[in-house]
């Protein structure tokens, strides 16, 4: 009888170590999650919300006020290289990530939720995706038979796509 409260405890105690995650679509074919850590709010936004701004990269959509602060929002799809379908949205699915004091709005094609998975489950993704992700990301996890890529938030804020050095 004491080892089934052991069985329970460790349950327990292994869900508690379980890291969580924003899960989404990149695009049609790509799934990817990033960690919950980062992550502030996720919005739906209507298109005009978004003030672009003039000579700016590609991927760059243009200014929002959130929260009474300006965040610069970014086409993450775009970002990374990888095809976006739907060229005019209604509205933007957008992700406020938070990287130190930076804020930093990530527009994806498709909110899915949440999940959780051990850090140890990240594998390298080197060899399962394009070579251009792998900087921005922490690794890749098979989930359900899908492979999420999971995102690094440093590495997107510190993109050089980003910077104006």
């Amino acid at each position: 009888m004491n080892n089934s409260k052991i069985v329970i405890a460790d349950q327990a105690i292994s869900n508690n170590l379980l890291d969580g995650y924003l899960k989404f679509q990149l695009n049609q074919q790509t799934t990817a999650v990033i960690s919950m850590k980062h992550t502030q709010e996720a919005v739906m936004l209507p298109v005009e919300t978004v003030t672009s701004m003039p000579n700016l990269p590609a991927c760059i959509l243009g200014l929002m006020n959130w929260r009474s602060r300006i965040v610069w929002i970014v086409d993450l799809p775009k970002m990374l290289n990888l095809e976006f379908l739907d060229h005019r949205p209604r509205q933007y699915n957008v992700i406020v990530i938070k990287v130190e004091a930076l804020l930093l709005g990530l527009v994806v094609h498709e909110i899915k939720g949440t999940t959780k998975f051990m850090p140890d489950d990240i594998g390298s993704p080197v060899g399962q995706v394009a070579s251009s992700l792998v900087p921005y990301l922490r690794g890749c996890v098979v989930q359900q038979e899908e492979i999420l890529l999971v995102l690094d938030a440093q590495a997107i804020v510190d993109s050089s796509i980003l910077r104006n050095d």
